[in-house]
């Protein structure tokens, strides 16, 4: 038995004309982008800037996804609607998970060079603002924090003014015979979400009589489990956070742990969850 293998014979090995794998991938970009600031520079700041670098590169592609949900949601094309936030669903967990690797960064660690971020956050992620833009939880005032990003602020101001996930779910179920009240498809998009109890009999509607409405049912679950997940996301980041700094500020001027902890009470589909409440008991 031998602790090698061949090359096989058709194994490309001329890559003067043949695409590469670095190549493709622009690996060379990707290696070289990680630049840690501390002076002398410290071990752990390459496993901080690769956790959020990667988080990111996942953001892009949950953006990707959702943006093509939509647009499938639009067309009545529900399936490939609902692979696509089944991918996004492994996205999350691998996100989620990610915070593990992070929180092996222990306070005495962090604190050798957390000075030098200066005034960097994650609050400034465009890319997360842009989820949650998508899933409804908009606020035009997100635009200002990246004036000096045009890019990221077109991307923002475009999504404000889009239907998000759940607009444009509503929209399918009133094309399909569901009672969804005619202000909630008139609203303004630009607006955050907030809770209409006019919803609530249509889902219960749907979810008493799963075998009738079976598509809008399991989108209905999709939409749970995706919030669910965030939820577990801003979790996990919260007790991450934590365990690494306590509750001092924010690099980025918020007040830390407290500020993470006021996000779990914000929802995206409340009217998903408050229908839980409804169902079973006599009308």
């Amino acid at each position: 038995m031998s602790a090698t293998r061949p090359i096989e014979d058709g194994i490309v090995r001329d890559f003067k004309v043949n695409l590469s794998y670095g190549e493709y991938l622009h690996l060379d970009e990707i290696l070289h982008a990680q630049h840690p600031v501390s002076a002398p520079e410290h071990h752990d700041e390459l496993l901080f800037i690769l956790q959020h670098q990667t988080s990111e590169l996942w953001l892009k592609l949950i953006i990707h996804e959702l943006r093509a949900v939509l647009a499938h949601l639009a067309k009545d094309e529900l399936k490939p609607a609902l692979k696509g936030l089944a991918r996004v669903k492994h996205i999350q967990r691998t996100l989620t998970e990610q915070w593990s690797v992070l929180a092996t960064l222990t306070p005495t660690e962090y604190a050798q060079f957390r000075s030098f971020l200066g005034t960097s956050s994650g609050f400034q992620s465009y890319q997360y603002r842009a989820v949650e833009f998508l899933l409804g939880n908009k606020d035009r005032r997100m635009l200002q924090i990246f004036d000096d990003q045009p890019a990221a602020r077109e991307l923002l101001a475009d999504l404000l003014g889009t239907p998000s996930v759940y607009d444009e779910f509503l929209r399918y179920l009133a094309r399909h015979g569901h009672p969804v009240p005619p202000p909630i498809l008139e609203r303004d998009v630009t607006q955050a979400w907030e809770f209409h109890p006019g919803l609530v009999p249509l889902f219960r509607d749907i979810y008493e009589q799963a075998e009738q409405h079976w598509e809008a049912y399991e989108t209905c679950e999709e939409l749970v489990d995706l919030e669910e997940n965030f939820q577990l996301w801003r979790f996990r980041h919260l007790k991450t956070v934590e365990r690494t700094i306590g509750f001092k500020r924010g690099t980025g001027g918020s007040s830390g742990v407290a500020f993470l902890r006021a996000a779990l009470d914000l929802t995206f589909f409340p009217e998903l969850y408050a229908v839980r409440t409804e169902i079973g008991v006599p009308r």
